[in-house]
C-alpha cells in the first residue's frame, strides 16, 4: 500500500493502492506507521505510483462499509494528515498526477509541493460530504483565503492555477519530478534540524490551535453527515456519474 525507499537518508514513500491510489482505511492507517518506520530519515518525499498521486477517498468503501466503516475511517484520515503535517523533518510532496479530495489534503500537509501534471482540488462538496476539522485546517494553512473557493466551488485546478494560489510551489516535468523533489528535500536539510523543527512548529501552531478549538464540536457532526443514508444515496449517485463520464 505504501512503498518505501531510501535515497541518501531521504525516505521516499510511494502510495501504491490500485490504479489511482484511493484512500481507504488500510492506507490511511499505514501512513503514521510507515512514517514511524522511517523516523531516522533526514527528510521525507511523498509521491504516488502510476498515473495519480491520489484520487482521494475510496467512496465505494464508504458506501459499502456503512456507518461502522465511516466511524473508523474519519479518525484514520485525520491521524494520517496530522502525521504528515507534524513531521519535524522536511516533507516534500511530488504530485505526479491527480490529487483530489483527500489526496489534495495529503499533499497540502507537506512542507513543499511539486506537481508534474493532472489536476488538484477539493471535491468533497460535489460528493455531498463535509470536511473533518483536521483536513480543513491543514488546507487553510496551505492556501489561506483561497480555501473558500476551493471548498465551496469543489473544483479542480491545473498545476498553473494551483501555483497561483500557493497550493503548489513548482511545476516540474514528469521525468524530473522525483529528482527535483529529492533536491528540494536536500536543500531543506541544510537547515539545522532543531531550527527547522522549531520553525515548523511555530508556523503550524495557528492551524493546530484551530483544530483543538473546533474538533470536539465539529467532528461529531461531520461523522453524522458522512454516515447518513442521505449522504450514501448522494455518494451512490456521484459514483454512478463518474462511471458514466
Amino acid at each position: 500500500m505504501i512503498e518505501t525507499a531510501d535515497h541518501g537518508g531521504i525516505a521516499v514513500l510511494t502510495l501504491a493502492n490500485g490504479p489511482v491510489n484511493a484512500l481507504d482505511l488500510e492506507v490511511l492507517t499505514a501512513v503514521p506507521e510507515v512514517l514511524d518506520s522511517v523516523a531516522d530519515a533526514r527528510a521525507v518525499v511523498l509521491t504516488g505510483a502510476g498515473r495519480a498521486f491520489s484520487a482521494g477517498v475510496d467512496l465505494k468503501r464508504i458506501v459499502e462499509g456503512g456507518p461502522g466503516y465511516v466511524e473508523r475511517f474519519l479518525p484514520a484520515l485525520s491521524s494520517a494528515v496530522l502525521a504528515l503535517f507534524g513531521r519535524p523533518e522536511p516533507v516534500v510532496a511530488a504530485v505526479n498526477g491527480h490529487a483530489l479530495a483527500g489526496g489534495c489534503v495529503l499533499a497540502a500537509a507537506c512542507d513543499v509541493r511539486l506537481m508534474s501534471g493532472g489536476t488538484i482540488g477539493l471535491t468533497e462538496l460535489a460528493a455531498g460530504v463535509p470536511f473533518p476539522t483536521v483536513p480543513l485546517e491543514v488546507m487553510r494553512h496551505a492556501v489561506g483565503p483561497a480555501l473558500d473557493t476551493m471548498v465551496l466551488g469543489a473544483g479542480r485546478l491545473d498545476p498553473g492555477q494551483a501555483v497561483a494560489i500557493g497550493l503548489v510551489h513548482e511545476v516540474v516535468e514528469p521525468d524530473r519530478l522525483l529528482a527535483q523533489a529529492l533536491r528540494r528535500a536536500e536543500a531543506l536539510c541544510a537547515v539545522p534540524p532543531d531550527v527547522y523543527a522549531f520553525s515548523k512548529r511555530q508556523l503550524h501552531a495557528p492551524a493546530l490551535e484551530r483544530v483543538r478549538a473546533a474538533r470536539e464540536s465539529d467532528d461529531p457532526e461531520v461523522l453524522r453527515m458522512w454516515s447518513s443514508e442521505r449522504t450514501h444515496t448522494i455518494l451512490r449517485g456521484y459514483l454512478d456519474s463518474l462511471r458514466r463520464s
